[in-house]
């Protein structure tokens, strides 16, 4: 869970941001992380499809309207399908740090409206693998030198073994310890 400092950091700044202004931002940074992967294709299925962020501990929302595999910033209307929830959930979300069903399981993030549209994003989202050498390669036009590869690669080893040393240390502390009589 992210620290409730650096939430209250996030959150400051983005008060004073309006919200058109915020989904404008999300809409060209999302179709940006699309380039070079599959999820762009997926997107048909939501063409003229409303959808709404609401993140309610800031107060501020995003409207996101989709068309021809892009995000276009959306003002009017309340949406076809709203996802609410808190800025740490989102965070968690978009870091993958926690799997979408879990979010919505726990009702940590609320799907309103056309369900059906809500659950066909949360479905993107839960499938959703970022493949940076194809995002590379189809924003530069080159493929990552070797480098680079070797460095993204450790560094994701390394993240990947905290998050499990992390939830091997949680699991201890939450077990009972065994019994002295089996």
């Amino acid at each position: 869970m992210p620290s409730q400092k650096l939430v209250a950091t996030l959150a400051s700044p983005l008060r004073l941001i309006p919200d058109a202004v915020h989904s404008r931002l999300l809409a060209a940074t999302c179709n940006h992380l699309m380039r070079g992967l599959r999820i762009g294709g997926r997107l048909h299925e939501l063409d003229g499809k409303t959808i709404r962020v609401r993140v309610s501990d800031v107060p501020m929302s995003y409207s996101l309207t989709i068309r021809g595999g892009r995000l276009y910033a959306n003002t009017s209307g309340p949406g076809d399908a709203c996802i609410t929830g808190k800025l740490a959930d989102f965070w968690l979300l978009a870091t993958r740090t926690e799997d979408p069903d879990t979010l919505f399981f726990n009702r940590r993030l609320v799907i309103e409206g056309d369900t059906e549209t809500g659950l066909y994003v949360k479905n993107l989202l839960d499938g959703l693998e970022f493949d940076w050498q194809a995002h590379f390669r189809d924003v530069t036009g080159r493929k990552p030198p070797a480098p680079l590869v070797r460095a993204v690669s450790w560094i994701s080893d390394r993240a990947r073994a905290r998050r499990r040393h992390g939830a091997v240390s949680a699991s201890r502390r939450s077990s009972m310890p065994a019994s002295p009589y089996q």
